[in-house]
């Protein structure tokens, strides 16, 4: 029988993180909630465009179309006017919607790759916009539209009366969709890393390193390419439902080439084909403006919004900062946050063994020393032996 010690070592850390995620909306407020949730949603987006463009190497910029079509296809499903579905089977088509948006436009990324994939996926930004602004009946126009809250079961993440309380605390919309933001976040994790470890996912490396190797070894480029396309469409769509039920009301300006930017942003600071570093740098981008505007008032050279007078905003000077880290990701750690992470692990892993414990000689020299050693250690675990 197999000791289970190493197993629960390596998922000790995981099974702590996850009792602390479950545990964060009994002691925090609603004002962290919606940071969390917002990071969520942003981390599932990004987890999608790390598989496009850090393992598949297609850069993308319209990413905000994708979120846009899953925000708003989850509005106009479930809401009036529209077919009015049930909440979580309009929330499943919205995700849909989205692949089949990213599978109309994957012959394209299917043969087109580069900077010249990147300009054709920027014109999906300025059409999506175009038509959330034009096309009122479905997207409410400029003011946008309210989002119908989630039902599954009888259960609404929403307020609702009579109100929920667990151990005491009483539970709003926030905790709910906390729950289900981390339901959704953990599928996404799960299936991405299990994408990257199988067989899609060393077939799409091959594909970034090199067409031609990949091609030699029986890899379809462009069926790959496209695949990598829907999927992290997908992805992007799932994360549009999320951000919608957390934000409560959809707009079109929020859909716009800064928001692809910002997943830009993300991958890169975090590292490029990493669902964990995906997921640190959508954290960074989403929480830093966030907590810039709180805490405005309290920081240098920093207004609080709609003070005036010329001076910085939080959000422009969020990007400032995230901007400034992307250069020194790029200068200093080129693979980011998640390859920062694993070089420190692995320098502290290699520090007892080099410097060693007090008094320890030199490493036994190859040869006779070193069989000998070999076979104590060998007789040693025989005679443990029952």
């Amino acid at each position: 029988m197999s000791d289970p010690r190493p197993l629960l070592l390596r998922r000790g850390p995981l099974l702590l993180t996850a009792l602390l995620l479950c545990a964060l909306p009994f002691y925090l407020d609603a004002f962290w909630l919606r940071i969390g949730l917002f990071s969520m949603a942003a981390a599932i987006g990004a987890v999608g465009l790390g598989l496009l463009s850090g393992t598949a190497g297609q850069l993308s910029l319209g990413h905000a179309f994708f979120l846009a079509v899953g925000a708003y296809g989850y509005v106009w499903l479930a809401g009036e006017p529209g077919p009015g579905l049930p909440p979580a089977v309009a929330a499943v088509l919205a995700v849909l919607l989205a692949g089949a948006a990213g599978g109309l436009f994957s012959p394209v990324a299917g043969r087109v790759k580069g900077i010249y994939l990147g300009v054709a996926t920027l014109a999906l930004v300025f059409l999506g916009h175009h038509v959330l602004l034009t096309a009122d009946s479905v997207t409410g126009g400029f003011n946008g539209r309210s989002v119908p809250p989630l039902k599954l079961g009888g259960f609404t993440f929403a307020e609702s009366d009579p109100e929920l309380t667990v151990l005491g605390v009483p539970f709003g919309a926030e905790e709910r969709l906390w729950y289900l933001g981390l339901v959704l976040f953990a599928v996404t994790w799960f299936t991405a890393r299990g994408l990257l470890r199988g067989r899609p996912g060393r077939a799409l490396v091959a594909l970034r390193d090199s067409e031609t190797a990949a091609s030699v070894m029986g890899v379809h480029v462009a069926r790959y390419r496209s695949t990598a396309f829907v999927v992290s469409s997908m992805y992007a769509g799932l994360a549009g439902v999320l951000l919608a039920l957390s934000f409560r009301r959809v707009v079109p300006d929020y859909f716009s080439l800064a928001l692809s930017v910002d997943y830009l942003a993300m991958i890169v600071i975090g590292g490029l084909g990493s669902v964990a570093g995906a997921t640190a740098g959508a954290v960074f981008v989403t929480a830093l403006p966030l907590l810039m505007t709180r805490y405005a008032d309290q920081l240098p050279l920093v207004a609080a919004p709609g003070s005036g007078g010329g001076s910085i905003g939080p959000t422009e000077a969020s990007r400032y900062l995230y901007g400034a880290a992307i250069v020194l990701i790029l200068l200093f750690a080129p693979d980011g946050l998640h390859g920062l992470a694993r070089r420190t692990r692995a320098r502290l892993r290699r520090r007892p063994s080099v410097t060693g414990p007090p008094g320890s000689g030199p490493s036994p020299a190859p040869g006779r020393a070193g069989s000998d050693a070999a076979s104590d250690t060998t007789a040693r675990a025989k005679e443990h032996t029952p």
